[in-house]
C-alpha cells in the first residue's frame, strides 16, 4: 500500500500536469487524517477528463440548437385501444415470466440529499407516506417484498449513493435490517464525483483546505458507476438481463412493472422510457422527441414556446411526452456504454451554480450571492439516442407519479412536496379502492376527504386488494391504513 509521502508525489504530477496544483497549497499543514482525505479525493477525479472539459465546457458556453427533423415520438399509450389489447396481454405475461425467473433487477438511483426538503439526511431516509410516515427506501422495500411474494423470485436490489450520503446510507439499511429483505440480494455502491470550477479563473474550487467542492456527476454517471462498482458483474453472474432504473424521490413508483418491460423486451429495445403526458405546454419535464429515427430528450428549457405550445387537431399539445426518469435498460447495453474505444460516452452538461469555496488567501469560506461555478454532468437519457431501439410507454399520474422534490409551505400545496405526493397517494388508495367497490367520501370539488395508505406489501396492483378483506365503505375525515 502506497505511504503518504508517494500518494503525494503522485498527486503532485497528476495536478501539475492539469494545471491544478493550487489543491496542494496547503497540504504541509494538514493532519495525517486530512491529507488521507485530500489525496482521496484527488485520487478519484479523472483530471485528464477535467482539463478537457474546462477547454469545452467552461471557458465557453455549449449552444444548443434544435435538430433538424425534430418530430414527438410515438409511445404505447396507458390505455390500450381494443387491437392492442393482446400485445399488451402478451408483454405483461413476458415481463411476468422474466422478473420470475430473476432476470429484471431492480436499481435506484439515491446519490442526494434531503436538502431542499429541510432535511438533514439522505433523501431515501425522508418519510413519505400519509400514515405511517414510511421512509421513501422502506417504500421501495416494501414494493420489492411484495413482488418477491408474487413473482416467486428473489429480486436483486442495486442501490446508487454518492459519496455524500454513502455512509449514511449504508447506516440505514444495517440499522433496519435491510428492511426485512436479503442483504445477499442487495448491492450499495456510490458514484463518482466531479469538482466545481471557477468561472473565472478555470481552478477547480475547494470546499476546506483538505477538500475539494465535489458534487455527483449527475443521473447519467449512474450507468458509468453500475460498470465501475462490479454490479453489471454481479448481474452477469445472477442471469439478470434487464435493469429497472428509478429515482429515489417517489414513493408510489413501480420498482419493477411487468408490462413495460415486456413491451421494452418483445421490441428489442436497448433502453426504454415511460413517459407523462404533459399537464400544460412549459411544464418542467423533458420532451420525448424523434432525430433522425432515433428517441432523444430535450429539456424543457431547450424547447422553443412555438413548438411547446404547437396542437394537434384534437387539441391536445403536439410534444406532450415528459420524461419521468423512468427506463428499462438491458444489461449488455451499459457494459458497451463503458467499453468503447472513447470510454465512457455519455456528453457532460454545464450548470451554472453558486458554489460555497475556501479563500485560501483568507482562510475564509465564502458564500457567493450569484453563479461562479460550474458544474459538470451527464443526464441518463443521453443514452437514448445511443440506442439500436427504445420502447417509450404512457404511465398514469396518480398512479405513479407523487415525487417528493421540494419543501411543503404553510397554506398551500407546493408542486412535487410531501403535501402534493400524500395527497396524490390518498387518491391512488380512493381510486384502487373505488375500483373494488368501496365508496370513498369526496368534497364537492372532487377530493378525497379521508387519509388513506395501502402498504405495497398489501398491493402494488388494484387487483391484489382481491386477496384481502375491505370495508364497504370509507368514513368521512378518517384514516384508513390497508
Amino acid at each position: 500500500m502506497p505511504t503518504l509521502d508517494e500518494r503525494h508525489a503522485a498527486a503532485h504530477a497528476t495536478l501539475d500536469a492539469a494545471g491544478q496544483s493550487h489543491v496542494l497549497a496547503h497540504y504541509d499543514s494538514l493532519t495525517d487524517d486530512q491529507k488521507d482525505t485530500l489525496l482521496s479525493e484527488v485520487q478519484g477525479i479523472d483530471w485528464p477528463e477535467v482539463t478537457r472539459l474546462i477547454e469545452t465546457h467552461v471557458k465557453q458556453t455549449p449552444t444548443f440548437s434544435i435538430p433538424e427533423g425534430l418530430e414527438p415520438a410515438p409511445w404505447y399509450a396507458h390505455t390500450p385501444r381494443d387491437s392492442d389489447k393482446p400485445r399488451y396481454a402478451q408483454a405483461r405475461t413476458h415481463g411476468e415470466t422474466l422478473i420470475a425467473e430473476g432476470k429484471v433487477a431492480a436499481f435506484t438511483v439515491a446519490g442526494g440529499q434531503g436538502t431542499r426538503l429541510g432535511w438533514d439526511g439522505p433523501k431515501g431516509t425522508f418519510p413519505a407516506t400519509p400514515i405511517r410516515g414510511l421512509t421513501l427506501f422502506a417504500c421501495f422495500a416494501e414494493y420489492l417484498q411484495k413482488a418477491e411474494e408474487k413473482y416467486g423470485a428473489p429480486v436483486p436490489w442495486y442501490v446508487m449513493t454518492s459519496p455524500i450520503n454513502d455512509a449514511a446510507t449504508r447506516a440505514t439499511f444495517e440499522e433496519n435490517n435491510y428492511f426485512g429483505l436479503d442483504r445477499a440480494n442487495i448491492m450499495i455502491f456510490p458514484q463518482a464525483m466531479m469538482p466545481a470550477i471557477d468561472m473565472a479563473t478555470y481552478k477547480v474550487l475547494l470546499s476546506s483546505p483538505h477538500q475539494l467542492a465535489l458534487s455527483p456527476n449527475g443521473h447519467g454517471g449512474s450507468l458509468k458507476a453500475l460498470w465501475t462498482s462490479g454490479a453489471i458483474a454481479d448481474m452477469k453472474k445472477r442471469g439478470v438481463e434487464q435493469i429497472s432504473y428509478t429515482q429515489v424521490d417517489n414513493p408510489i413508483v413501480r420498482m419493477l412493472d411487468p408490462l413495460f418491460i415486456g413491451l421494452h423486451t418483445l421490441d428489442d429495445a436497448q433502453m426504454s422510457s415511460k413517459m407523462l403526458p404533459k399537464a400544460f405546454p412549459k411544464e418542467k419535464l423533458g420532451n420525448f422527441c424523434m432525430v433522425k429515427g432515433k428517441m432523444t430528450v430535450i429539456e424543457y428549457s431547450n424547447l422553443p414556446d412555438e413548438l411547446a405550445e404547437q396542437r394537434t387537431d384534437d387539441g391536445e399539445l403536439r410534444f406532450r411526452a415528459g420524461s419521468i426518469a423512468l427506463h428499462a435498460i438491458r444489461t449488455d447495453f451499459v457494459e458497451t456504454l463503458n467499453t468503447g474505444s472513447q470510454g465512457f460516452s455519455l456528453p457532460f452538461n454545464r450548470a451554472e451554480k453558486k458554489v460555497p469555496f475556501y479563500d485560501p488567501a483568507t482562510g475564509n469560506t465564502v458564500s457567493p450571492t450569484t453563479p461562479n461555478a460550474v458544474k459538470l454532468e451527464t443526464f441518463v437519457f443521453d443514452a437514448l439516442p445511443m440506442t439500436s431501439a427504445s420502447v417509450l410507454y404512457e404511465t398514469d399520474r396518480v398512479d405513479e407519479f407523487a415525487p417528493v422534490k421540494n419543501a411543503d409551505v404553510d397554506g398551500k400545496i407546493e408542486v412535487d412536496s410531501p403535501a402534493s405526493s400524500k395527497q396524490l397517494q390518498t387518491e391512488r388508495g380512493a381510486r384502487w379502492l373505488e375500483s373494488r367497490g368501496v365508496t370513498v367520501p369526496r368534497t364537492a370539488e372532487g377530493t378525497v376527504n379521508a387519509t388513506i395508505e395501502i402498504k405495497q406489501t398489501t398491493a402494488i396492483y388494484p387487483e391484489d386488494l382481491a386477496e384481502i378483506e375491505l370495508p364497504n365503505a370509507v368514513a368521512p375525515e378518517s384514516e384508513l391504513l390497508l
